[in-house]
């Protein structure tokens, strides 16, 4: 099964040749985020088990945050540059994280928290700080890949 550490140390290989591609907590966040709603819209199961929930800042994947928050703001390194993804992912998955990356990667943290903002899983959620089910975000993010 994947993890969501498999995923963020996927995100952060793709900074190495990338000079002006920098990823914080927070944008990688975000990252995680679109990359779980997109594969539980196009393939009718969740990349990775671990929970989303709204946080002030947008979703947030509570053990995502805990590996990574000792970085607070600063830059995250890529510490596992040189794990073979293609024995973790499948082929349609890394085409999957490709894309996510090429599109959201473009953006700062904060713009993508904006973003994210003005999104119903986000909203839907927000006043409760709680986790953003599953099913709400594949039928959200079915809307955006129709």
């Amino acid at each position: 099964m994947v993890t969501v550490s498999n995923v963020a140390n996927y995100f952060l290989s793709k900074t190495i040749d990338e000079e002006d591609s920098k990823i914080t907590n927070l944008k990688l966040q975000k990252l995680l985020y679109y990359a779980q709603g997109f594969h539980l819209a196009l393939f009718e199961k969740e990349l990775y088990n671990e929970t989303i929930e709204a946080w002030m800042h947008g979703p947030v994947c509570p053990d995502a945050y805990q590996l990574f928050k000792q970085f607070g703001a600063n830059i995250i390194p890529c510490n596992k540059c040189n794990e073979n993804f293609s024995e973790i992912f499948s082929q349609d998955q890394i085409e999957l994280l490709d894309e996510v990356y090429d599109i959201f990667g473009q953006f700062s943290g904060w713009k993508l928290r904006d973003m994210t903002h003005e999104e119903p899983t986000w909203i839907n959620n927000k006043d409760m700080a709680t986790e953003i089910s599953k099913n709400e975000m594949k039928e959200y993010f079915k809307t955006r890949v129709a």
